[in-house]
């Protein structure tokens, strides 16, 4: 017995030890303090309204504030880097939208994060769907015809953008290489010009996001011909699908998503799943988010890395091809 004291005793010092490291290595329940979201954009805007909203769900479900944080600058650039450059701790984390995966495209040289792997993509929260509109300079009621008015004058119909290297200038250009169309591109700075331009006749179509010109559509001043989702969208459900309307292949949703940085310990992340996955599902978000011209939508994990990194490419290939220099 003398003999077997020290070693239980010892075996008692490993147990506490091998509990104390464990202990160590459990992140404290989280949130236990502020969040901060950052948005790369000002108040008011998409982005922002997703943010805000998504903030009120999560500071309700986790009991600690989600503080919106408007870092606008460099096309998102700011905010971005300030994500990528935080502590991988939950507690700094991004509120990013479908221009961030145009970033290496047109500021490759500018930048000092990687726009996938120097974050950790959480869930997309909502998106919208890019709709191709056309006004009274272009007076056709279906896709068919809009091809048909494009191939019988090539190079002479425009598409108004909110400007060069914009999400819908890429949007544009994805449809005109699927289709084998020439268009000439018409860009304005920002999407209210161009709508106003394309309601008074000076430009024939656009590609916009579905909350800048539903109020258009709805009023009957602007046309839709179809919506860039796999599915028709409830806000426009007399619109067909682009593959509804012949056009197979064509994607150009915007995304809104949450974003931590790279890193960020798994126990954290499967929190912000959890609520990120029950905001899109939430009643009040789809009555907020449809009153946007958004659906709420909620990719996670995985499968929304797999989406950043096929747009990344598909946008740095097609920036090249337009020689779009920003820098």
């Amino acid at each position: 017995m003398i003999q077997r004291v020290p070693l239980l005793a010892a075996m008692g010092v490993i147990v506490a030890g091998l509990a104390g490291n464990a202990e160590a290595q459990t992140p404290a329940a989280y949130p236990s303090k502020p969040v901060r979201l950052i948005v790369g954009f000002s108040a008011g805007g998409p982005t922002d309204v997703v943010a805000r909203a998504f903030a009120d769900h999560a500071t309700r479900a986790l009991g600690q504030p989600f503080i919106v944080d408007n870092k606008p600058g460099a096309n998102s650039i700011l905010a971005a880097d300030a994500v990528a450059a935080s502590v991988a701790d939950g507690y700094t984390l991004l509120l990013g939208a479908t221009n961030h995966t145009m970033i290496p495209a047109l500021y490759s040289a500018r930048v000092k994060f990687d726009a996938v792997k120097s974050f950790q993509p959480i869930c997309t929260l909502a998106a919208s769907p890019t709709v191709l509109v056309v006004g009274p300079a272009m007076p056709v009621k279906t896709l068919e015809g809009f091809l048909a008015q494009v191939k019988s004058q090539p190079g002479k119909r425009t598409y108004a953008t909110p400007g060069t290297g914009s999400s819908g200038h890429f949007a544009s250009e994805q449809f005109t290489r699927l289709t084998g169309i020439s268009m000439n591109h018409i860009p304005y700075k920002g999407a209210a010009p161009a709508v106003i331009d394309l309601m008074g006749g000076q430009v024939d179509s656009s590609f916009a996001t579905l909350g800048s010109v539903m109020t258009q559509v709805q009023a009957g001043k602007l046309t839709a011909l179809a919506v860039s989702s796999s599915q028709r969208t409830t806000l426009l459900p007399g619109v067909p699908t682009f593959g509804e309307a012949g056009v197979r292949g064509y994607a150009a949703d915007a995304w809104y998503g949450l974003l931590a940085p790279a890193n960020t310990p798994a126990a954290i992340v499967a929190v912000l799943h959890r609520v990120a996955s029950d905001f899109a599902r939430a009643p009040a978000t789809l009555e907020k988010m449809n009153g946007l011209g958004m659906d709420a939508q909620s990719l996670c994990g995985a499968p929304f890395t797999a989406q950043m990194e096929r747009e990344v490419s598909s946008y740095t290939q097609l920036a090249r091809e337009l020689n779009l220099k920003t820098e």
